[in-house]
């Protein structure tokens, strides 16, 4: 994966999603890096909930989570995120660090896919999105 990323996004951990131990529960991490997917989409110029209701679905497949160091109550940490493409796939390559002393708390790699009309298939609108990203990285 290339060193750069595309997306950050900044938390805080709140009490609720620590477990026993005082460390965020393993579970919550997935809803740290479907939030900051969500918010990135809407960066480039995509919004689930208006490619579901045009018919257009979109999932995850796989999803793989190596946990480094836990967060615990309070923490503020940052998510970021590399988009590539490999065919139909979409994988999002997320990482969190822990803020100020940017200590990786976990490395993860969604799979995501989409449905259009019941068939896989990548739709021409993700397509040019994915595209205008790529143009952007290449004048950085």
């Amino acid at each position: 994966m290339a060193a750069q990323y595309d997306y950050e996004l900044e938390f805080t951990v709140r009490d609720y999603e620590c477990d026993l131990q005082g460390h965020v529960n393993n579970s919550v991490y997935q809803n740290y890096l479907e939030h900051t997917r969500h918010e990135f989409i809407k960066t480039i110029g995509l919004d689930f909930k208006e490619m579901f209701d045009r018919g257009m679905i979109n999932v995850v497949a796989r999803v793989e989570l190596a946990y480094k160091t836990p967060l615990a109550s309070g923490d503020r940490f940052v998510v970021k995120l590399h988009l590539e493409q490999e065919g139909v796939k979409f994988l999002f390559y997320q990482d969190i660090f822990r803020l100020p002393d940017n200590k990786l708390c976990l490395k993860g790699k969604v799979t995501s896919t989409s449905i259009v009309n019941g068939r896989l298939t990548v739709s021409d609108e993700i397509a040019k999105a994915v595209e205008r990203l790529k143009a952007a990285r290449e004048k950085q």
